[in-house]
């Protein structure tokens, strides 16, 4: 069964399984972190049913959106959705595995790339096909899913990643090997005074800064910030 929902308090609609791994928190927070601007072109992996695309147009008008999905079913429903939010002209999604080198010939050059991975490489899987396949990589490194996001990405453009905490070292070992340095690493807190469970972790292709950790967000009880992005729309510098 397929829902509609709503993110953004209501300025992206989203079809999706009512089954399996649904769209929330990160999807919001990953597109509120990349840094893309008007008329640029950017790139996502494991696109899913659009969510994050979806809510990086709401924020960014006039974007070129090329994305990326295994699953045909969710390809069909990420196509779908960008039509349902007025963006199909400008959002082209393609079926394909990260893991396929035959893909980086499809790829157009783009200035910014991204993806919400999955988030274990090994463990007990859910019982659900669509959330086992979201959230356990199996053969599948990390270094695959930046290599392939940063195959035909411009030079200091930003490659970011939404990954749990304890990923922390894959992350930047997967970007290294894409070849995109100058790491800046936000963590995301539950609430204040609590560990970080997700982080952000951006890279810039060929950047030679030293690394930045900076200012985590409190998801819940902080200063209003959390509230400014989920809900409105705000942007998180990263």
């Amino acid at each position: 069964m397929i829902t509609e929902d709503t993110l953004l308090g209501g300025r992206v609609r989203l079809r999706q399984p009512e089954r399996g791994l649904r769209a929330g928190h990160d999807a919001v927070l990953l597109a509120a972190s990349i840094p893309a601007k008007p008329g640029q072109a950017v790139l996502e992996a494991g696109c899913g049913t659009g969510a994050v695309f979806l809510c990086l147009l709401a924020r960014i008008p006039g974007l070129q959106v090329l994305a990326i999905e295994r699953d045909p079913a969710l390809a069909a429903l990420a196509r779908e959705n960008a039509a349902l939010n007025g963006h199909a002209h400008q959002v082209t999604v393609l079926e394909g595995d990260v893991a396929d080198p035959a893909l980086r010939a499809a790829l157009p050059a783009c200035a910014h790339a991204f993806a919400n991975p999955p988030y274990w490489p090994a463990g007990t899987r859910p019982p659900e096909a669509l959330r086992a396949n979201a959230t356990h990589a199996e053969a599948t490194p990390l270094a695959a899913w930046t290599t392939l996001l940063a195959w035909r990405l411009a030079r200091l453009g930003s490659l970011t990643l939404i990954l749990p905490a304890a990923r922390l070292a894959d992350g930047m070992a997967a970007l290294t090997a894409a070849r995109c340095g100058s790491h800046t690493l936000l963590p995301l807190w539950p609430r204040p005074g609590q560990a970080a469970r997700r982080i952000l972790l951006a890279g810039r292709r060929h950047g030679r800064g030293p690394a930045r950790v900076l200012p985590g967000l409190a998801l819940q009880d902080g200063d209003g910030m959390a509230e400014a992005v989920l809900r409105e729309g705000a942007g998180i510098g990263i």
